[in-house]
């Protein structure tokens, strides 16, 4: 299956990185590429795959193996996608 978008510059918060699987976040970076969103509700989930159309921001929400929650986003013009926690936003 080919990606969706492309993610630009790739980067991690420092929290990010130290406290998530590094195994955990490319699957994850992966399943965000080809449009799984991960633990979005339907409305974000719909609002992605508008945004996918129309150039606006992408949002994904995931949980690692140690189960810390984390949030992928890439950038209107996918020039970037930063991996962070929600209390890094």
């Amino acid at each position: 299956m080919e990606p969706k978008f492309e993610l630009g510059e790739t980067v991690m918060t420092w929290y990010a990185h130290e406290s998530l699987h590094p195994l955990d976040v490319v699957q994850c970076l992966n399943r965000h590429v080809h449009g799984d969103w991960g633990e979005l509700c339907d409305d974000d989930m719909k609002a992605n795959d508008r945004a996918l159309r129309e150039g606006s921001r992408l949002l994904s929400a995931y949980t690692d193996r140690l189960r810390t929650k984390f949030w992928i986003i890439t950038e209107h013009d996918r020039s970037s996608t930063t991996v962070l926690l929600p209390s890094d936003y």
